[in-house]
């Protein structure tokens, strides 16, 4: 068929394919992230019945993990510490930083927006180091997109024009016809958010100073534009520190790529950590001050007062607290294998992943609420009005959050999470969960205490009469 339309017309001309330029080699993620949790997994060898020497290697294998059982946690536990100014622990050292997100994506850079990537990018923008960070992947692509569709554009315009000259009325526009063009041009790019070139070299101009002072060292004078100085750009370098000498000569200022020193930690959300403390066994938090190690039941308590603003005395606790809520949620998907991480960018509670940030966009978009099933919640009129208010959601809600969630192509997931009774009328039910009157210090059994709430799912999806015919 293509060869057909260019015997037809031949003088049509050829469609020119825009370049775009290489992209370098992405990781292996697949070997980077191939531990989906910070723990060492040791399977048996699988079965195959063909082959009788695998029913014997299986043995061997059992036999020598029953009598030097391995082990799956690290040799020393992750430290970390958590901080009531931002209400998360911080990890400061490098390795376990590296170990807890390249083995279940936990936790969040300071200084990042995900993955944290700060010294790279630092070495990166100071020439010592060649390679990517995902930050700056993310960056180039979008600016090859919107090159893309710039070039996109005039050729779409260039057609046009083509059009306009073959049907003659090309000619008669005159220069207004042109001013109203760039007119339009300039409130388009305004619109997108992009500044007009003849607007952003004035303000640039303005912006630019006159004078380069330097303290301790006065009045350089003027600086031209055209013409910029040494000193002009000296400045337009990070100060260096005061040990560092500098130089208005010919060498300027080098650093090495030892002195770059991380300023990034690592930050886990209350529910990442207690996860990492309670189900995987792999983290110890001390207080700040002073550091103290925070034994796993104070650990919750101290979890469950901070999720308030201001932070409730251990008194004041709830069933519904907004840690306990998030916590069963949040336990609960991991379990299933998933890769939680939080979803406030799409106004949602956590987003879930098949295997990763790093492989996919995610699937499924988590709201949590809460639900008052259970007899108590209705025994009174307050009661009942009170759980009704808080489980409650309006249709505006709803229409806003599932709109969002279609837009990104994400699976709008309501979790229910059923709330049980206070601690006094759960003191006598089962395996004594709740043991106590509410107080911090009380024994309390976790296990136990979780195993009280009840999860239900149900998924939502907008309904379109185009795309959802019969």
């Amino acid at each position: 068929m293509a060869s057909d339309r260019a015997h037809e017309n031949p003088s049509a001309p050829a469609e020119k394919q825009i370049d775009r330029p290489n992209r370098p080699p992405r990781p292996n993620y697949k070997q980077i992230h191939a531990h989906p949790l910070p723990i060492n997994i040791f399977p048996l060898p699988p079965l195959l019945p063909h082959n009788p020497l695998s029913v014997l290697q299986i043995a061997l294998i059992y036999f020598f993990q029953l009598v030097v059982p391995p082990s799956s946690h690290p040799q020393e536990l992750y430290q970390g510490c958590f901080t009531t100014e931002t209400r998360s622990v911080h990890i400061t050292d490098e390795k376990t930083t590296r170990s807890l997100w390249e083995q279940g994506f936990f936790g969040k850079g300071s200084l990042s927006r995900s993955e944290p990537s700060w010294l790279d990018r630092e070495k990166r923008r100071k020439g010592v180091r060649a390679s990517e960070t995902s930050e700056e992947l993310t960056k180039r692509r979008r600016e090859e997109r919107r090159e893309f569709k710039k070039e996109r554009a005039r050729k779409e315009r260039e057609v046009i024009e083509e059009k306009l000259h073959a049907e003659g009325k090309y000619t008669a526009r005159n220069t207004a016809d042109d001013g109203e063009d760039e007119s339009h041009k300039l409130i388009m790019d305004s619109e997108k958010g992009h500044e007009p070139d003849n607007l952003r070299s004035a303000s640039q101009s303005e912006a630019q100073p006159k004078k380069v002072t330097i303290a301790g060292t006065g009045s350089l004078g003027s600086v031209e534009e055209e013409h910029p100085t040494e000193a002009q750009a000296l400045l337009k370098d990070p100060i260096p520190p005061q040990g560092d000498a500098v130089t208005l000569g010919s060498q300027k200022p080098t650093r090495a790529a030892d002195t770059i020193t991380n300023q990034e930690h690592l930050q886990l959300t209350p529910e990442e950590a207690f996860f990492l403390v309670y189900g995987l066994g792999v983290l110890q938090i001390t207080s700040q001050n002073p550091q103290t190690i925070i034994s796993t039941k104070s650990l919750l308590s101290l979890f469950r007062q901070n999720s308030y603003f201001p932070p409730r005395p251990p008194s004041e606790l709830r069933p519904d607290d907004p840690f306990l809520l998030s916590y069963v949620v949040y336990h609960h998907f991991r379990s299933l294998g998933w890769v939680v991480r939080p979803g406030i960018k799409f106004a949602v509670d956590y987003l879930l992943y098949n295997r990763g940030p790093a492989f996919s966009h995610a699937e499924f978009a988590v709201v949590i609420v809460p639900s008052y099933r259970h007899r108590y919640w209705l025994s009174t009129p307050t009661l009942a009005a009170a759980s009704e208010k808080r489980e409650s959601r309006s249709w505006w809600w709803l229409h806003c959050i599932n709109r969002v969630q279609s837009q990104v192509r994400k699976s709008l997931l309501l979790v229910y999470v059923e709330v049980p009774p206070p601690i006094d009328l759960l003191s006598n039910v089962g395996d004594h969960a709740w043991q106590g009157t509410g107080s911090a210090t009380a024994d309390i059994d976790i296990t136990g205490m979780l195993k009280q709430y009840r999860i239900r799912e149900l998924t939502i999806r907008r309904w379109t009469p185009n795309r959802s015919r019969d």
